[in-house]
């Protein structure tokens, strides 16, 4: 079967983008992976689809499938990366959509400049619905936020929890290049207290408007970026009142703008997003290797 593709990013999280409203689209969990996979597929920290909306109040339906072929709620970079692909390919004339995902309903917008602005809703702070399982577990009050203990390997770490659709457990540390992003992130993805794995987050506060940070994204490893992880990190940094919105986030791979009033408004994330190239693949079975 042969499939046509477009290779996007925004702030160096990759994605590969499939139309299935004009071409027919159903495969498998090793089909998925075969495509994000580096080396024999295309390549992508997540993969998008474009889908007919199923309601009438919204323009698409938005499907996200993680590099190891498992599909997840929210994509915020890929989001960026959604409104743009539909607006290229003629598939919709409108500046600004609704698009209905896993998680809910979140409204894109195209700016004159270029550049995307997304409302991801507000927050979900409840560790019970991020979902987190605090059982027996006593938090320290930063601010208006609680900072939660896991441990992890030798040690224990304080974090917040934070759902932006798709979980997340955000903690400060001092210089997020020396971070132990590659050792700790899977140990904090795979935590039993986390039921539906998580996107751990490292942040460095550079100063109230400004952080670093560094995403191991669930079911992808580090990316350069993650949208909802930055979102995540803000609400985080603003709760503990390290933070004043708006807030610049340098990732490895740009730079976002998230701002949040606080409480129950939505978070606004703005960035860029990009097209690499247009494609067409025959998908087959995955290779064998060794």
């Amino acid at each position: 079967m042969k499939l046509k593709f477009t290779k996007m990013h925004g702030a160096g999280n990759d994605f590969i983008v499939i139309d299935a409203i004009s071409q027919q689209v159903a495969l498998d969990a090793a089909q998925w992976r075969r495509l994000a996979e580096r080396r024999f597929g295309i390549g992508a920290d997540q993969i998008l689809v474009v889908e007919r909306a199923q309601r009438p109040d919204v323009d698409f339906r938005y499907r996200i499938y993680n590099a190891d072929g498992g599909e997840v709620e929210q994509c915020g970079n890929g989001a960026r990366a959604f409104v743009k692909f539909v607006t290229d390919k003629g598939l919709t004339d409108k500046r600004s959509i609704l698009v209905e995902t896993m998680a809910g309903t979140i409204a894109l917008t195209l700016e004159a400049g270029g550049g995307i602005t997304v409302n991801m809703g507000a927050p979900v702070l409840e560790p019970a619905l991020v979902p987190f399982d605090a059982s027996g577990l006593q938090a320290a009050a930063q601010g208006s936020d609680r900072l939660w203990p896991l441990e992890i390997g030798a040690r224990t770490i304080a974090f917040s929890v934070v759902s932006m659709g798709n979980p997340h457990a955000v903690q400060v540390v001092p210089d997020v290049d020396a971070a132990a992003v590659a050792t700790e992130g899977p140990l904090i993805e795979h935590h039993a207290r986390f039921p539906n794995r998580v996107n751990a987050g490292f942040m460095q506060v550079v100063d109230a408007h400004t952080i670093r940070l560094r995403v191991f994204e669930r079911g992808a490893g580090e990316t350069l970026s993650c949208g909802t992880g930055a979102c995540a990190a803000v609400v985080a940094g603003v709760r503990r009142g390290l933070l004043q919105s708006p807030v610049r986030v340098q990732t490895r791979g740009g730079v976002l703008s998230i701002a949040w009033a606080g409480g129950a408004s939505p978070v606004m994330m703005t960035g860029p997003a990009v097209s690499v190239f247009d494609g067409e693949i025959d998908i087959g079975p995955a290779p064998q290797v060794g």
